[in-house]
């Protein structure tokens, strides 16, 4: 019996559609198992810097709570170079598969993208961003034979004797070079920036008092300023930082002047939601418990748990307020 053509096509239509229809089901089906398996073998936090600096002990100590409530451990992997750039770019082009978290901080995700060219990352597009973990403002911190004592102090000096006034970073486009440009650009002054090749040696000239000041994280200023080694102006956060109570903000003389340094978790851009809102979930739940929050601060962090959406918008914001710095200062690297 010989069909007609318009029968033949019916009767083919379910081998034809069906595998069509139903492979979607499928994957999602699989998909789903695996986000509920999640996670099935190690987590890898990238930080894209060497071990020992804030964000590095920061993040580690929030890994190894993770790991103790976890079915898997989560394993840092400190893949540093090019201001943070190498590990970052790892970061974006890992599979997105909820298996790479990355560091997000105020240098990575927020300087640079203003300050070095030809970024191999886009530091909006390419990047899930989970929470912010922890801030830590800087501190304009001084010599003890600094004649200026306090932030009015330091700006009428300076207006004085324009650029005379030299302050050491851990070289340019650094957090540290960033909230000294913005404080001389909001206070209508010029000082003279002294780039080192990292903060380090900056710390050890001001402390031999090669330098007379510099913006330095409350975290590594601070056993130098209880020391007496070197005395606290301000620090850039809009409050006073807990761990140096006596020390007035650097608003409370500058109005609206914020400058803080952060670091939080990211994940490659296309990582399953249901993944990102556990992760969230964990992290923040963490961030609020007061012990951990405690052991945060004693290394001279603040906690700052926040919703993902928050989070993503908070980057966006640092990465336009950076820009305009960046602008007014004329601030590029090469790379």
């Amino acid at each position: 019996m010989t069909l007609a053509p318009g029968r033949r096509a019916v009767l083919a239509l379910p081998a034809l559609t069906l595998p069509a229809l139903t492979l979607p089901a499928l994957l999602t089906g699989r998909e789903a198992r695996a986000e509920a398996e999640w996670p099935s073998r190690p987590v890898r936090l990238l930080i894209p810097f060497p071990p020992g600096q804030a964000t590095d002990t920061m993040l580690r100590l929030l890994a190894d709570e993770l790991s103790r409530r976890w079915p898997q451990r989560v394993v840092v992997e400190n893949r540093a170079g090019g201001a943070g750039v190498v590990g970052t770019d790892a970061g974006a082009r890992a599979a997105p598969d909820g298996y790479t978290l990355l560091a997000s901080t105020s240098g990575t995700h927020g300087i640079n993208p203003s300050v070095i060219p030809n970024l191999p990352y886009d530091a909006e597009a390419d990047f899930a961003y989970i929470t912010t973990v922890f801030t830590v403002p800087l501190v304009i911190v001084a010599h003890p034979s600094f004649a200026p004592r306090t932030v009015a102090e330091l700006v009428a000096a300076a207006r004085q004797a324009p650029g005379a006034i030299n302050y050491g970073s851990g070289g340019p486009g650094t957090s540290q070079h960033m909230a000294a440009e913005m404080f001389a650009h909001q206070a209508g002054v010029r000082l003279t920036h002294v780039p080192y090749r990292g903060s380090g040696p900056a710390v050890a000239d001001l402390l031999a008092g090669n330098i007379p000041m510099m913006f330095d994280s409350v975290a590594s200023a601070l056993p130098h300023v209880q020391a007496g080694r070197i005395r606290a102006l301000g620090v850039t956060s809009a409050a006073r930082a807990p761990q140096l109570p006596e020390v007035p903000s650097i608003g409370e003389t500058l109005s609206g002047y914020v400058a803080i340094g952060w670091g939080g978790l990211c994940a490659p851009a296309g990582t399953p939601e249901p993944i990102l809102r556990r992760v969230n979930a964990e992290v923040t739940s963490l961030l609020r418990d007061p012990a951990f929050a405690a052991r945060m601060q004693q290394m001279g962090g603040t906690p700052a748990p926040q919703e993902m959406a928050e989070a993503g918008a908070f980057v966006r914001a640092e990465i336009a307020k950076w820009r305009a710095v960046a602008r007014t200062a004329n601030v590029r690297l090469g790379g």
